[in-house]
């Protein structure tokens, strides 16, 4: 049964006059005579929550109550909940001021307390704090001075122990003080054995040994914790029990000698010997177990006279037997659970019984008090659980608890904008439960914690949710070694905190600039693009094919991609063949806007049009929509990984074909790369939802060109063989790349297995008459395979030639939107479409819905004004088939120009490139030859080179890297040869590389880089992996930047890249169903004295702040650098805290592994291991000196 609180019958007995109850003496120290003399005042000498818990109480009794609190906790909630409250230790050290017994005594007879209560930690197991209490004339809220004393000092209570005939386990007769005597005890007792602090518990200073070796380096670190935790650094020993449940009984004694006990909690869930999560009653104790340990622990009570609140602790064995650990003379942190399954408020209890009450009194006798249900307890402690709980400090952004019927929350200071010091313990707030069973009471703990929203500091709810979800612990079955046994309880999931993370991102944007480099000072425009509406068939026969489950009334009409799907890409390939129609292409979603907008094109715009193409464009043969330049782009400037644009884009466009741009032998990279990379990439880029590969090589070099169309066959794509065009085969004085290079090339293609043949016109010089002249031989000789032709407009004639090409018996031409068409991009849609229109290659496709579509991307390409190559470029040109340059570097190469100061020798520039394409010997030019060309361009521009000047000075003269590269042969043999004498004037003796430049790479290690990625990063995917292998330090920087900011991708592109206005009120949609609010507020004006400033935010309604450091303003100011996480020569604080022992100098030799400091925080020490061999470069520390999480602490070499 539950106790019922006579309230209003208690306040009118504290009226009363004092009186005075006779009662025979004992020997064990109860007073024969009972006072009864009410307390009106009682000053908590603690902090936290628990202070928090004592004022609650005695609020409800209508008692005084008064805080202390050091300087570090002026802002701290518990002196704000308090009656009064008074700062103590002025100039001390965060802890010592809590326990500084003179002035807490000073407080107290100042402001006219009458009683204290010690509440757990700090002075609570001090007997001569409880001394100096009583001296003082005041009344301490617990046992006497002299049981605090005697169950204080663990020797003395195993003697009390013995002597109440409670068993015990060996250990030491007395504290030890010196690592020789536990040297000494270890090897005469043998191992494992616990070192354990003589003064103080809490899992402080506390320490398992099981190698003779470690024993002094354990004593030496669990004495220095209890030092600092307790005043005292004398230890106890005792043999280690293997296997035991750590139990604790619940007593409450008068000071008439009554004792009673509220039956025990199971504590065995415990880590680094601090209880975690605990549990009221013990599950699958045995009854009989239960009563001789409750009975044992009355029996101890009363043999030592003990009063007031206070706990046994047994530890009890797979056979039932239990043995005697200590008493704590105290209020317990785990008090609440025993409170929940009993109904009686100890805390008050503990009051009461001080001002001398007695059980009876209060109808606390065994037989009234009877546990009902279960509880469970758990400790939210600012601890990281995958960082191997390492303390965290910060401040809280968010905090948002769990809460409900069954839930009871202790806390302190667990509020928005609450800061956690490294000062004190790292509990943060007190999770209980309480249901009918035990499984219940886990249950409605799971969804409490779940409901918890906390950020800006890491806490251990996943580890604690995997606790709650295990099935032995719902089943009751736990000892002490649950968590060792358990390492499936440290796979977390991670957290997202995508919205706080995007806030810091926006953050950054408004006290920084924008956080991707800006090719102009334009600024996007401030329009929302209009998105044609989506069609939705409602008509019976549509709801009753969906009933049917056969297809959803939004899903778009079927397209050639069902055609490779079912038959393959044989089948594909003949569909296509077979098409009277001209099919197009669509660029639009890749060349269109790396030719137009330095391949700036984000997701979040592309995504946004992305039904309308599948519902109105579903006749289309492809769509380009990934490879080539926007892989790395994605990864480099756009913050996005381009693994998931292409499976949005395929989840949204089920039915069209995806096209891709493969580089051959270099996958999508500038370099050669294993073999197994790009079988790989292949596989997985279909996996992912690609279906068509563009297979070329930048020089036309065959052994690159056919492994890319292995790989790409492999994996189950379409193989579409491209050959790159330069020259023109309609002037029969260009003789190197004429008519029979092109048809030979064909032949070898298609005799390699190509499906499709495409002609890579990259910088539009295929003039009508030369298409006609191409198409007209290839057909000839190839009637079966279908032909693709891409061309850029740089000239003004794409649209004629693509006209050309049809009539010549190509199959399908490449077009872009019209708002994204034309000069540098591909010919315009609607134009291919008109021209076509009532002739036997009209394409089907409805000029309206060309308009609709292009309507979207006028206004789109108006949000990146930034990178609008109309900047620098008014119109198309014809002078490209004098320099040749492609359309996708064209603009590049403009941009670059002016960023290099050359804005007005552009026209040098073309010049230089015509000139470096001759010296280089009239190259193919296409990514990454054409970057080979441009910058020996940019190079002869620069240094006022000619042609001439290039060759003759070419043994002094400092290349550019990729000049040189291709002239050793990193990228293949071009067709001729390579030029002499440059070749060898440029390499001298340099090595040369003879054949397929990936033919002698050894392969890949995929596992090996999975795991080194994983050692830098939390979650690592497949395409994580991939991604690494082709552009290391890209991608490592991504992913350091989306754990940071999150999925930027979801911003609108106009707040991505210049950030959002002050007063701004926009929506980011995080997925389907969740869409964030937000407000900006503003940027404060003050610069904090670290270089922080602050910038606040409405999230949903709610004030958010984040703090961002100004790089400007921080110049002027010394802040401690932070360890980049990149580079493993630099050692990062691994959790706050102060430097207590530096065990290493500059150029000394380390081992990985090796200790090389300790820090100390949170009365929590840690030492700090190499995570290499090398030598001490540089310290970046003292000892004393404070740290921040990630803060430098050296530098190993």
């Amino acid at each position: 049964m539950f106790i019922p609180a006579a309230q209003s019958a208690y306040r009118t007995l504290r009226k009363t006059q004092p009186r005075v109850r006779l009662n025979s003496l004992f020997k064990n120290g109860y007073s024969s005579k009972v006072e009864y003399k009410p307390i009106r005042s009682v000053l908590v000498a603690n902090r936290g929550e628990i202070a928090i818990r004592v004022f609650r109480a005695c609020t409800e009794l209508g008692i005084k109550s008064v805080a202390v609190y050091s300087e570090q906790d002026k802002m701290h909630m518990h002196r704000q909940k308090a009656d009064e409250s008074y700062v103590v230790g002025k100039g001390l050290p965060p802890v010592e001021a809590y326990l500084n017994i003179p002035e807490l005594i000073r407080v107290c007879k100042e402001n006219d307390v009458d009683a204290v209560h010690p509440g757990y930690g700090f002075l609570s197991e001090r007997s001569d704090f409880a001394q100096a209490v009583i001296d003082a004339g005041l009344r301490f809220i617990g046992p006497s001075p002299d049981v605090v004393q005697k169950m204080g000092d663990k020797v003395a209570a195993r003697v009390a122990a013995i002597e109440a005939g409670v068993p015990i386990v060996p250990g030491t007769d007395g504290p030890v003080t010196t690592k020789e005597e536990a040297l000494d005890f270890c090897k005469k007792h043998g191992l494992p054995v616990i070192f354990k602090a003589a003064y103080g518990g809490g899992g402080r200073g506390m320490r398992v040994v099981r190698k003779m070796e470690d024993v002094e380096e354990s004593f030496q670190r669990a004495s220095s914790e209890a030092k600092a935790a307790f005043g005292n650094g004398a230890m106890f020993i005792e043999k280690f029990i293997e296997r035991p449940r750590h139990i604790e009984v619940q007593l409450l004694g008068d000071k008439a000698g009554n004792v009673v006990h509220l039956y025990e909690r199971d504590c065995s869930v415990q880590r680094r010997h601090q209880k975690v999560v605990e549990i009221a009653p013990a599950p699958r104790l045995p009854i009989e177990i239960r009563d001789k340990m409750t009975e044992a622990a009355v029996r101890l009570a009363r043999h030592v006279g003990y009063e007031n609140a206070g706990t046994v602790e047994f530890l009890c064995d797979e056979s039932g037997n239990f043995y005697f650990i200590e008493v704590n003379a105290r209020l317990q942190v785990e008090h609440t659970v025993t409170e929940e399954i009993t109904g009686i408020d100890l805390v008050q209890s503990q009051i009461r019984i001080a001002e001398g009450m007695t059980l009876p009194e209060l109808g606390y006798t065994q037989d009234k008090i009877q546990p009902r249900g279960y509880a469970i307890q758990c400790r939210v402690t600012t601890e990281d659980p995958a960082n191997d709980f390492q303390p965290n400090t910060g401040r809280l952004e968010v905090f948002r608890s769990g809460e409900g019927m069954g839930i009871r929350l202790d806390s302190a200071s667990a509020y928005a904008g609450a800061i956690i010091s490294p000062y004190y313990d790292s509990l943060l707030v007190k999770v209980i439960s309480h249901a009918s069973d035990l499984q219940s009471s886990a249950s409605k703990m799971n969804r409490a914690l779940r409901e918890f929203r906390i950020r800006g500091v890491k806490t251990n709810i996943p580890f604690l949710l995997n606790v709650l979800e295990n099935q032995k612990f719902l089943h009751g079955v736990l000892d002490t070694y649950f968590i060792d046994e358990h390492p499936q309880l440290f796979k977390f999931k991670p957290t997202l905190n995508r919205a706080q993370k995007l806030l810091n991102y926006m953050g950054e944007v408004l006290v920084n600039g924008p956080q991707t480099p800006l090719a102009t000072t334009l600024k996007p425009a401030l329009v929302t693009p209009h998105v044609p509406d989506v069609p939705l068939d409602l008509s019976p026969e549509a709801l009753e094919r969906e009933e049917r489950g056969e297809a959803k009334v939004t899903e778009p009409p079927k397209g050639l991609r069902e055609v490779l799907v079912c038959g393959g890409p044989e089948a594909f390939a003949k569909e296509v063949r077979s098409r009277k129609e001209l099919l197009l292409m669509d660029t639009t979603f890749r060349d269109a806007h790396q030719s137009l907008l330095a391949t700036r094109v984000r997701s979040h715009d592309l995504l946004k049009i992305s039904p309308f193409v599948a519902h109105k464009f579903n006749n289309l043969y492809s769509l380009e929509n990934w490879g080539g330049a926007t892989f790395d782009v994605a990864l480099r400037f756009l913050h996005e990984c381009p693994w998931e644009r292409l499976e949005e884009m395929r989840k949204r466009i089920p039915n069209i074909p995806f096209q891709m741009l493969l580089r051959g032998a270099n996958a999508v990279g500038y370099t050669s790369y294993p073999d197994n990379v790009v079988y790989k990439f292949c596989e997985l880029a279909v996996q992912t939802g690609m279906d068509i590969f563009r297979v070329f090589d930048s020089l036309n070099y065959l052994p690159n060109l056919i492994l890319g169309m292995d790989a790409a066959g492999k994996a189950g794509g379409v193989v579409e063989a491209a050959i790159s065009y330069t020259g023109d085969v309609s002037d029969p004085k260009r003789t190197k790349y004429d008519l029979k290079y092109y048809t030979n090339l064909a032949d070898e293609l298609v005799k390699a297995g190509t499906h499709v043949l495409c002609i890579k016109d990259m910088a539009g010089l295929l003039k009508p008459e030369a298409a006609r002249l191409l198409i007209t031989a290839i057909r000839d000789k190839h009637p079966d395979i279908p032909i693709h032709i891409h061309t850029h407009d740089t000239s003004g004639a794409g649209v004629a030639s693509m006209l050309a090409c049809a009539n010549a018996g190509a199959d399908v031409v490449d077009v872009a939107v019209d708002s994204m068409s034309g000069m540098t991009s591909q010919p315009s849609m609607g134009a291919v479409v008109a021209s076509l229109q009532g002739t036997p290659l009209d394409t089907n496709v409805d000029l309206r819905t060309v308009s609709e579509y292009s309507a979207y991307w006028e206004q789109t390409r108006t949000l990146y004004a930034p990178f609008e190559c109309t900047t620098t470029m008014r119109s198309g040109n014809a002078d490209v088939y004098l320099n040749e340059i492609p359309g996708g570097q064209y603009t590049n190469l403009q941009f670059q120009a002016f960023s290099l100061g050359l804005g007005d020798f552009f026209e040098d520039v073309k010049k230089a490139y015509r000139e470096a394409n001759l010296l280089l010997g009239d190259i193919i030019k296409v990514t990454p030859s054409s970057k080979v060309v441009g910058d020996l361009a940019q190079f002869m521009v620069q240094n006022n080179l000619t042609a001439d000047q290039v060759l003759e000075r070419a043994e002094e003269l400092s290349f550019p890297k990729s000049v040189v590269e291709y002239l050793q042969g990193s990228i293949g043999i071009p067709h001729g040869g390579f030029p002499e004498p440059l070749r060898s004037r440029v390499l001298k003796d340099m090595p040369r590389i003879e054949g397929r430049p990936g033919a002698e790479l050894q392969d890949l290690d995929f596992d090996k880089l999975k795991s080194e990625l994983k050692e830098s990063h939390s979650s690592i995917t497949n395409r994580d992996v991939m991604s690494a292998a082709l552009y290391p330090q890209v991608t490592n920087d991504f992913l350091h930047f989306r754990e940071k900011y999150g999925p930027v991708d979801k911003l609108d592109t106009r707040i991505f890249l210049t950030g959002p206005n002050v007063g701004e009120e926009f929506d980011v949609p995080l997925e389907r169903g969740k869409t964030l609010s937000v407000k900006a507020l503003a940027v404060s004006a003050d610069l904090k004295p670290n270089g922080i400033r602050e910038v606040f935010f409405e999230l949903n309604g709610q004030l958010r702040a984040v703090h961002i450091l100004d790089k400007e303003a921080v110049k002027e100011i010394h802040v401690h650098p932070k360890a980049n996480k990149s580079n493993k020569s630099e050692v990062g604080a691994p959790m706050p805290g102060t430097v207590i022992d530096i065990r290493v100098q500059v150029g000394d030799k380390v081992e990985k592994g090796q200790p090389l400091v300790v820090l100390s925080a949170m009365k929590m020490e840690m030492v700090v291991q190499s995570p290499l061999a090398g030598v001490v470069k540089k310290l970046e520390i003292a000892n004393g000196t404070k740290l921040e999480g990630e803060d430098l602490i050296m530098i190993i070499e």
